[in-house]
């Protein structure tokens, strides 16, 4: 029996026809280590097994839905037969486990970078919905800080739906219990919700609605493939992080609008991620982020969709929102990370405190070696039980 101050996180949950066994979520992690190609392999199905022994759901990292180039080497896809193969090993894995497993699709807009190889094989520009360039960047193959770069905007976004259409087909016939639309953290969807990084003038851009548009017609192309109870979307309100945010009158007219439109599709989530203050960078000497309470301000617009949440909520924390009905279950990310176990450890009342290695936290440089990209990856050791 769990402990009585996380008690609420172990009751079950249906979520559309799926019945979660407990709360505890597992958020999409970058981790970067599909070497050498894209594909998931064998290192990838142990650390998702290990796992999903006692997540609830569990979201993967960020799928590119296309070859992108993306600031992180060694990002899965899911645009060809070899990645559906890859991903189907794993989902069995998950499944055999007793866990459900939705896959998280992401394109990254602005985000990428042209001199990435992936962005060269893909032969076309970074594509984002307005001209206009976001500030930092860091690429982990690339020397030195290169910078985003200023992106060319996409003419006709509906080829961007396609993508998204297709990937969601592709993860269907790997065997994905669903999807969730990476709708945050600065990528595609948040870029065409933001005002600071869409400023079209065509039905794409403007209006809240017109800038709506695309994350909702995106939702649409997945209900399309999965069907409305196994679509989720993840959404960053605060903003902060890849220079994202507007000033708060904005933000709350934006997401308010966004969520409650979303909500009317009949969608199985929406998960509300907090401020973060790690993800919340330093421009022109200060924080980028519109800090408020993002699960007060948007969590009483959803009818439909179960209310989630994720960002630096602890276990006591996440169980009293649960008791309160404040929200239906909690992602956690970092805990995720050194502890393979981390549901069970709560239930348990485990020690959740191992550290964890950075230096390998997004995979180790210039190795293909499996046994060398395992460090800080699959070997971070369960508790005794």
């Amino acid at each position: 029996m769990a402990p009585a101050a996380v008690a609420p996180l172990f009751q079950p949950l249906q979520l559309g026809p799926l019945t979660l066994r407990n709360r505890v979520f597992m958020s999409a992690l970058t981790r970067n280590r599909s070497v050498p190609t894209n594909v998931p392999n064998a290192l990838n199905v142990e650390y998702y097994q290990q796992r999903a022994k006692s997540a609830g759901l569990i979201v993967t990292e960020g799928v590119l839905i296309t070859q992108q180039g993306s600031e992180w080497p060694h990002a899965p896809g899911i645009w060809n037969k070899e990645q559906v193969a890859g991903w189907k090993k794993v989902i069995d894995a998950v499944h055999k486990e007793g866990s459900v497993i939705f896959a998280q699709l992401w394109h990254l807009g602005r985000i990428s970078h042209p001199d990435a190889p992936e962005q060269k094989a893909a032969g076309v520009p970074v594509y984002a919905p307005s001209a206009l360039s976001a500030r930092g960047g860091k690429f982990r193959f690339l020397p030195g800080e290169p910078g985003y770069v200023t992106p060319t905007p996409i003419e006709d976004p509906t080829i961007l739906l396609d993508l998204f259409e297709k990937a969601a087909v592709n993860a269907k016939e790997a065997g994905f219990d669903g999807v969730e639309l990476h709708g945050a953290n600065g990528y595609l969807v948040h870029q065409f919700l933001d005002t600071t990084s869409n400023i079209r003038t065509d039905s794409w851009g403007g209006s809240v609605a017109n800038r709506a548009k695309f994350g909702l017609l995106t939702l649409q192309r997945l209900i399309k493939v999965f069907g409305k109870d196994r679509v989720g979307i993840k959404l960053s309100p605060a903003g902060g992080y890849n220079d994202m945010g507007m000033p708060l009158e904005e933000t709350l007219e934006t997401f308010s609008y966004f969520i409650s439109e979303a909500d009317k599709l009949g969608i199985a989530y929406i998960d509300l991620m907090r401020y973060a203050e790690v993800l919340d960078p330093v421009f022109d000497g200060k924080k980028r982020a519109t800090k408020h309470d993002v699960v007060a301000s948007y969590a009483h617009l959803m009818k439909h969709a179960k209310v989630f949440s994720n960002a630096g909520w602890t276990g006591e924390e996440a169980a009293a929102a649960v008791k309160d009905g404040k929200v239906e279950g909690v992602f956690f990310g970092m805990g995720w990370i050194s502890h393979p176990d981390f549901a069970a450890r709560l239930e348990h009342g485990k020690p959740v405190d191992t550290p964890i290695d950075f230096t390998t936290l997004y995979g180790v440089k210039d190795s293909t070696s499996e046994e060398e990209q395992r460090k800080g990856y699959a070997d971070y050791p369960a508790a005794e039980y």
